[in-house]
């Protein structure tokens, strides 16, 4: 295809973030400009009650290259990061959040060596500044934990700020898994992948409205069931493990009768042991519990989320299962 003719798309979830999109618009555009591809700017935006719809209406009144998806609920970040996937159409596919922690200036670079044959190009985290002690430890832990059980290997110290390929993004649209967790995701599908590494900033205004502890935690936990059985064999090994102690206890108890020894009949004893018999089972039950969850949802076959109305999208781009 000839070089004027490829194209770059820029999908970026938003919610709540009224102070952060003026700065973003000024830096996303002029990079993506400096590219020398044809461009489009695709928020996907999560109601809210903020300004951010009406900022984003006013510069597509600006730039017709810019686009606007509004959800009929929030639906969350990686919901929302999905379906500008679907909706770009792109030679190649940008994702990056709006709050500038990610500088869009690191596209030029993306585009480079996406031009020299890579399908990947993720941005690998060199620090974390703004970050507090204890996300930074919930981070670093996730990602062992991820890597440790994850039946593919997933590059640590990354999010979804990335450059995909065309070919790779299809594969991606292929998917049918509801709890998307990008970095797995584009883990999964393969293809030449490389790393780019930065030095993260704070956010440029406000605080974080997606992934926060909590979401952090959700993500990261979709990431541990969507990729590996480990906890199913976590339980399994629990189980044996419980079993072979009780067996154990009973030779124990026989052989010591045996040589004459007497045990009274302890009441705490038997209450510690019932606790920990009960506090077994129940982890066990709600780590089944989760996968089964996740069935659930892949049979009930719903739409990973709803697109109430958009601006300046073509409507073939909201056509499909997912829309």
């Amino acid at each position: 295809m000839p070089e004027s003719k490829k194209s770059i798309s820029l999908v970026v979830p938003v919610y709540k973030e009224e102070g952060n999109i003026p700065p973003f618009l000024e830096r996303a555009l002029k990079v993506l400009k400096a590219t020398g591809l044809r461009y489009e700017l695709i928020f996907c935006l999560d109601p809210c009650a903020d300004r951010s719809e009406a900022l984003i209406r006013e510069a597509i009144r600006k730039d017709k290259n810019i686009r606007l998806m509004v959800f009929s609920r929030r639906f969350g970040q990686p919901a929302a990061t999905l379906a500008g996937l679907h909706a770009a159409a792109g030679d190649a596919v940008v994702v990056i959040d709006v709050d500038l922690q990610d500088p869009p200036e690191l596209i030029l670079e993306m585009v480079k060596r996406w031009k020299a044959g890579v399908d990947v190009v993720y941005a690998q985290r060199r620090s974390r500044l703004g970050e507090t002690l204890l996300k930074r430890m919930v981070a670093a832990l996730g990602y062992k934990l991820i890597n440790a059980t994850s039946e593919v290997d997933i590059p640590r110290n990354t999010g979804d700020f990335r450059l995909m390929s065309r070919r790779v993004v299809d594969a991606l649209k292929a998917l049918k898994e509801k709890h998307g967790f990008l970095r797995g995701l584009v883990a999964y599908v393969g293809f030449r992948q490389e790393a780019l590494e930065f030095d993260r900033k704070e956010r440029a205004s406000g605080p974080g409205n997606y992934n926060r502890y909590l979401g952090s935690l959700k993500i990261g936990f979709n990431g541990v069931v969507g990729f590996s059985n480990f906890l199913l064999n976590a339980t399994l090994a629990a189980g044996l493990a419980v079993a072979g102690l009780s067996v154990l206890g009973v030779l124990f108890v026989a052989a010591t009768r045996l040589m004459g020894i007497e045990y009274p009949i302890g009441v705490p004893t038997l209450i510690i042991l019932v606790l920990f018999m009960g506090g077994v089972q129940l982890v066990c039950i709600g780590i089944l519990g989760q996968y089964v969850g996740r069935i659930y949802d892949e049979v009930k076959d719903r739409p990973r989320y709803m697109v109430d109305h958009s601006v300046n999208m073509p409507a073939s781009r909201l056509e499909g299962p997912h829309a």
